[in-house]
């Protein structure tokens, strides 16, 4: 067997593991549908052993999404993923990716400071249907502000079946305040986040034009889990890394 058919085997049960309960998937805890970001959002799908997910991506360009350092995997083990105008599903091959170089997967461990972002590349671009997002320049939001997380995460903790549809929801920026990463959580304390799969989706403006950050981590309002506090890195202090990578990324080969 040629090594390309066999990708294109692997790739075939990968998107059928994944893809199937779609149409009758929710997404995101506490979340409803929400069109307006269908354009620059997508998602990356991974695998590894005899398991596969996903992440969400934000779109920089036709070839390159950002999403979260942890959901990289071995270029042979990600695809992004969207449906067509028909609603038939559309997988990309990943051909490069770059994660933040101060990204540690050890970070919570050992309690050091962690960019948890990356940059990856399409081997063909995607349709003219999609957009450049903007990026957040400025501070950090204030305290109390809006900031809308949109993802295609799972609605249960565990249940992948439950994820695949892009909703969002809108939380409000917590304490504590930093400069490198935002908390966000629902300001009446229902369950409301991000959840599993939604790692590297992007969390907006108040008024959903700006990318302010994107989601790297979250738990459950009362421990671990998920639909609770909503974390990530800040996206306006890393443009000039993201830029940099960004054109890199589109540098001929």
């Amino acid at each position: 067997m040629t090594s390309a058919l066999a990708r294109f085997l692997q790739l075939l049960a990968f998107v059928a593991a994944i893809v199937a309960p779609f149409t009758s998937a929710r997404a995101l805890m506490g979340a409803e549908p929400d069109g307006r970001f269908a354009d620059r959002v997508a998602m990356v799908l991974i695998r590894g052993g005899d398991k596969a997910g996903f992440c969400t991506g934000l779109v920089l360009n036709p070839r390159v999404l950002l999403t979260a350092a942890h959901c990289l995997r071995p270029l042979r083990d990600m695809a992004v993923h969207y449906r067509d105008a028909a609603g038939a599903p559309i997988i990309i091959p990943v051909d490069a990716a770059v994660a933040h170089p101060l990204y540690r997967p050890d970070a919570i461990q050992a309690r050091v400071e962690s960019i948890d972002l990356a940059l990856i590349r399409t081997v063909r671009p995607l349709p003219p249907s999609f957009a450049a997002a903007t990026i957040a320049e400025g501070g950090a939001p204030a305290i109390g502000a809006p900031a809308i997380v949109s993802g295609y995460g799972a609605a249960r903790e565990g249940d992948w079946s439950s994820g695949g549809m892009l909703r969002s929801v809108t939380l409000a920026v917590r304490e504590p305040a930093s400069d490198v990463l935002v908390w966000a959580a629902d300001p009446a304390g229902r369950p409301a986040g991000a959840c599993s799969g939604d790692s590297g989706a992007p969390i907006w403006s108040a008024d959903g034009s700006t990318a302010i950050a994107i989601v790297a981590w979250a738990q459950a309002p009362h421990g671990r889990g998920c639909g609770g506090l909503t974390q990530g890195p800040l996206l306006a202090p890393l443009r000039r890394w993201i830029e940099e990578t960004e054109r890199s990324l589109a540098s001929p080969r």
